[in-house]
């Protein structure tokens, strides 16, 4: 069989709630299979219409990464980079999430796909969350300057200390959502742990 080697499966999976099973995904020689919550599927790497990557903080993990794998029929399944563990654990799966979304894509290009491609949030909502950190930024430098005027120093050294944490925690997300188009060939690296 020399020559027609097949490429060997790709697989990953994570679970998405404290209770119910696991979502699990592989990439075969046919398509991308997926079994989530009782149901299942095959889609062809060319009938795959489209992949949102993106960057979803949550409360119990920093560090999360998000796929939206949309099929050509418009159902859409989501890819999460981490795992819950226990009720106060979500572990990150950096190292497999990585892996698998670099081989989907390898995939797609090899299958000839047209999927739209795109990173970041929507520009609707990128430029909602753009206009409401610029009111909250003149709501805070507002009141500095009140706080300056005053001789309230420990106010508006707390104020700075505030506002430089959440530049900090929020501008790493809106840094890396912004919405922008990519290439099979060329994935966005600041959406991949």
């Amino acid at each position: 069989m020399l020559g027609s080697e097949a490429a060997p499966a790709t697989s990953y999976a994570y679970k998405a709630s404290l209770i119910g099973s696991a979502h699990r995904f592989e990439l075969t020689e046919e398509g991308l299979s997926w079994h989530i919550a009782g149901r299942q599927g095959l889609w062809r790497y060319d009938e795959i219409s489209a992949i949102r990557l993106s960057f979803r903080p949550v409360s119990m993990q920093q560090h999360r990464f998000r796929a939206d794998v949309t099929h050509a029929s418009g159902r859409r399944i989501a890819i999460l980079s981490t795992s819950w563990q226990t009720a106060a654990l979500m572990s990150t799966q950096d190292s497999g999430f990585r892996a698998f979304i670099v081989e989907l894509h390898a995939r797609m290009a090899k299958a000839g796909s047209r999927a739209v491609l795109t990173a970041g949030l929507g520009r609707i909502t990128h430029a909602a969350v753009l206009a409401c950190l610029a009111v909250l930024t003149v709501a805070m430098a507002g009141l500095l300057i009140r706080a300056l005027m005053i001789g309230e120093f420990a106010g508006a050294l707390f104020i700075l200390g505030f506002a430089a944490l959440f530049a900090w925690q929020v501008g790493g997300f809106v840094r890396r959502n912004q919405p922008r188009s990519y290439t099979l060939a060329r994935l966005p690296q600041a959406l991949l742990p």
